[in-house]
């Protein structure tokens, strides 16, 4: 037996219930076996078997013998891969790159831009300046002029 059909009588079960439970007037009874029975439904449809388009189920068309014949030759060989040239990789010697006031933590654009106008460039300026002048110079509190500038000692001392 499939088990679609034994999933479908399942579900005309629940709706031979579901009239019962009309009779009851129990509305939670009605309601629950009618989706129950709408539940085996779908899941009775879902698990019918499928059919699949085959070669078997597809009509053969008979081969007669007026049909003409055709010579087929291999087909010419790919022509040959060119050869890639080997180029020996230049080696440049770089210098690390130098660290900008952007790299230290704490400074974004806006903030590189002023110091740059007090005449701070490099990290290296930076880390040689006063927390107290710099502070002054861009009306912050020295705390944090203090935290860019061992930032910025941090980075000279790993490079």
């Amino acid at each position: 037996m499939r088990s679609d059909y034994a999933l479908y009588a399942v579900a005309v079960i629940l709706f031979i219930l579901t009239g019962v439970g009309a009779y009851m007037a129990e509305s939670l009874w009605i309601v629950t076996t009618a989706v129950l029975g709408f539940v085996f439904i779908g899941i009775g449809y879902w698990q019918r078997p499928h059919e699949e388009a085959t070669a078997q189920n597809t009509p053969q068309t008979a081969i007669t013998a007026t049909t003409p014949t055709v010579s087929v030759t291999a087909p010419p060989p790919p022509p040959p891969a060119p050869k890639a040239e080997t180029r020996p990789i230049p080696v440049v010697d770089t210098k690390p790159p130098t660290a900008g006031l952007l790299d230290v933590k704490g400074i974004k654009e806006k903030r590189a831009q002023q110091l740059k106008t007090l005449g701070i460039t490099t990290v290296e300026d930076l880390a040689k300046a006063s927390p107290e002048d710099l502070a002054a110079k861009l009306k912050i509190a020295p705390y944090f002029t203090g935290q860019w500038i061992e930032n910025a000692k941090k980075i000279i001392a790993k490079s």
